[in-house]
């Protein structure tokens, strides 16, 4: 019995040691984690995916730079955020031009609140008691008698704990806000890493910005993304947080980075934060590790698109200096008409600065948001348009002669052909540039009937026919193209009593049409009749951190044929050869600049007279003068033309005036496909060497590669 006691003593003795301990010892930790409450998961921004081009050159990179954050804690104090933002301006520089009028104010009233009250009269006061008036209401009536002399109270000392204040307070609790992240010095980093104990919620870390390696190459395709102040737009906010995304994120802007953000964007570091009732932090765990965008592969090959921005920009001044007053702009696409690759996107824009110097800026997407008559570049589509609207059979002979209708004054007839009549097919007025054959293909899909000076009526559904047709080739229609913002262009208004423009149409002087969309018709016409839709992002990488590397394939993008057209392959072959002799017989109206091409191209040339409706509009409708009608020169081709791997069109607006005449568009034609050819010559020669390299290394010692 002794022993049992003795033991029980015992027992009851450690018990109560235990109670001291756990009551007396951890009894504050205990009860902290009685009280503690699991918060909201905090998503931590990481880098976008990176951008390439087609051979593995990177073109929008993430470059790390020091950054200084800021998180608010869910009950923070607004004497503490501001005690810390004083001591934080001791350590680091803070921009002040960012602060508002608006900031100001508040910041005095909280600075100065007893002044703030005697901004109210006893009467308001009495209303604010008496539920007339609210606290908001009384706070805006402060904020509207806040006078200039009363924001000169604040010093510069004042204005700069402002600027770090008001990003203490510009997103959510728990959630790190940037305070500074640009032009972060070694040494003000350094300095607020050492005093991180005495600035409750600040901390030090690596952020990044978007680089742009090739300036503004490109860069109006590649689009923007928004700052960490801007954070998402206003009129997606609803869409974004949606997606878990928080309001200080950066998010595409525009074009690609905004058509691809759910690619780019990455996967968010998720902490969870474990708060006490105070809502103060007790600690931070891991949910999920962060990771960097997926890498976008664009079908575009850098080197190409550099060289043919380039290429504009000579011409394009060229022609400028020879006294061409409204010419401002060029655009290049360059494109695979079998797989519907962009390989180059290209445009400039000619401008005068606010200092008055004249510049040359990227204008890439003018391809696919700016529209233009084309003029006899689209003859290629008239006639497919004869064949399969069952009016014009194959090598079916036309005469071209002047046309002269009932009440004009004027002959409607081929730049070659004033006067006389000539008999020719299809292949010899694609050549030749033939108007009048094209005329009278349009009657014919009109239901009209030509008879010298008299009078010509036409069925309005020869419109809507050829419309449809053209709609084919991608001409008057969406492309498709990855990308977004893309306009269809104009087209002309119907009326019964002006059949003349249904002649028009048929040359390419009455709708209007994107350089992007002429790339798409030439294709069609280059691989045999098929509507390709075009696509400026080739593959979706997974991200690597070795820098240049590309990680492996998530999704590629396919060829998508979007249609064929209704000809037999008889029909196209016909105006196939046709473009052809445009570029390599004689007579051929782009003969002269591509006849000795090593590479055999084809294509069609283009004019197209207008009234002029560009920039400069205004200045001719303020002084009441008319505007001006201009020229436009256009081309479209592809190369080799037996075997195409290569299709595009230039198109150079309101280049000249009157009879001024200018070959730009067959200049750019030339260079664009000489640098392409060259960059696969020098590219094939290259890969030849490296494989001779390699070997070299495999086998050094040639008797023993035989050896073995």
């Amino acid at each position: 019995m002794n022993m049992l006691f003795f033991v029980v003593f015992v027992l009851f003795s450690l018990l109560i040691f235990r109670l001291g301990i756990v009551q007396i010892v951890q009894g504050e930790d205990y009860q902290r984690k009685i009280e503690r409450t699991e918060d909201v998961t905090v998503n931590t921004t990481v880098p976008r995916g990176k951008i390439f081009d087609r051979n593995g050159k990177i073109i929008v990179d993430n470059i790390p730079q020091n950054a200084i954050t800021y998180t608010r804690s869910k009950n923070a104090d607004q004497e503490e955020m501001l005690k810390t933002a004083k001591k934080l301006t001791k350590f680091i520089n803070k921009d002040t031009d960012r602060i508002t009028e608006r900031d100001k104010k508040d910041f005095w009233l909280m600075k100065f609140p007893d002044k703030g009250k005697k901004k109210l009269t006893d009467k308001e006061w009495q209303k604010l008691k008496e539920n007339e008036l609210t606290s908001k209401d009384l706070y805006k009536i402060q904020l509207d008698r806040i006078t200039e002399k009363d924001l000169k109270m604040l010093t510069e000392e004042d204005l700069k704990v402002l600027a770090i204040y008001r990003e203490f307070t510009g997103g959510y609790a728990l959630t790190p806000q940037i305070v500074k992240n640009n032009n972060v010095t070694e040494e003000e980093y350094a300095t607020v890493s050492e005093n991180l104990r005495s600035l409750p919620g600040v901390d030090t870390t690596t952020d990044w910005d978007r680089s742009y390696i090739y300036d503004n190459t490109l860069k109006t395709v590649l689009g923007n993304i928004s700052s960490s102040r801007e954070g998402l737009p206003k009129e997606m906010l609803d869409f974004y947080l949606s997606r878990d995304y928080s309001r200080n994120d950066r998010v595409g802007k525009s074009y690609i980075e905004y058509q691809y953000e759910e690619v780019l964007r990455g996967q968010k570091q998720k902490m969870k934060s474990i708060t006490d009732k105070s809502g103060n932090v007790l600690n931070s765990e891991v949910v999920r590790e962060g990771s960097r965008g997926n890498d976008l592969i664009l079908t575009t090959d850098i080197d190409l698109q550099i060289a043919v921005e380039e290429i504009i920009e000579e011409e394009l001044l060229k022609e400028k200096y020879r006294g061409r007053p409204l010419l401002d702009r060029a655009f290049v696409t360059m494109m695979d008409p079998h797989t519907g690759e962009i390989l180059a996107l290209a445009g400039k824009k000619y401008e005068i600065n606010d200092k008055g110097k004249p510049e040359i800026l990227d204008f890439a997407l003018g391809n696919m948001t700016t529209s233009y008559a084309m003029g006899s570049a689209v003859k290629g589509a008239t006639v497919l348009t004869g064949y399969m609207s069952g009016v014009n059979g194959i090598n079916e002979y036309i005469v071209d002669e002047p046309l002269k209708f009932k009440g004009s004054n004027k002959t409607k007839s081929s730049w070659f052909n004033r006067s006389g009549r000539m008999s020719m097919n299809e292949i010899y007025a694609l050549k030749r540039s033939s108007n009048v054959y094209m005329f009278k293909t349009a009657i014919e899909i009109g239901k009209g009937a030509y008879r010298y000076n008299q009078g010509l009526k036409i069925d309005s559904e020869g419109y809507h026919t050829m419309r449809r047709y053209f709609n084919q080739f991608g001409l008057g229609v969406l492309t498709g193209i990855d990308l977004p913002n893309e306009q269809v262009g104009y087209k002309g208004k119907i009326d019964p009593g002006t059949p003349g423009k249904l002649l028009d149409l048929s040359i390419g002087q009455f709708d209007t049409y994107t350089p992007l969309q002429m790339a798409q018709y030439v294709s069609t016409i280059a691989n045999g009749g098929y509507r390709m839709q075009p696509h400026i992002v080739k593959e979706i990488r997974k991200p690597v951190a070795e820098s240049n590397k590309i990680g492996s394939l998530v999704e590629a993008t396919q060829p998508k044929v979007l249609n064929r057209i209704d000809a037999t392959p008889a029909q196209i072959a016909q105006v196939q050869e046709g473009f052809r002799q445009v570029m390599q017989t004689p007579q051929g109206t782009a003969s002269s600049f591509f006849a000795n091409a090593p590479y055999s191209p084809a294509g069609k040339t283009g004019t197209a007279e207008g009234v002029y409706d560009g920039p400069k509009s205004e200045q001719y409708l303020k002084r009441g003068q008319p505007l001006p009608m201009v020229w436009n020169t256009t081309l479209v081709g592809y190369a080799p033309h037996n075997n195409p791997e290569v299709a595009f069109s230039v198109v150079v607006p309101w280049v000249y005036q009157g009879n001024g005449g200018s070959s730009i568009n067959n200049i750019i034609g030339r260079r664009i496909l000489d640098k392409y050819f060259e960059l696969k010559e020098e590219r094939a020669e290259k890969e030849t060497s490296d494989v001779i390299v390699q070997k070299e290394i495999q086998y050094p010692d040639q008797d023993k590669k035989e050896e073995e």
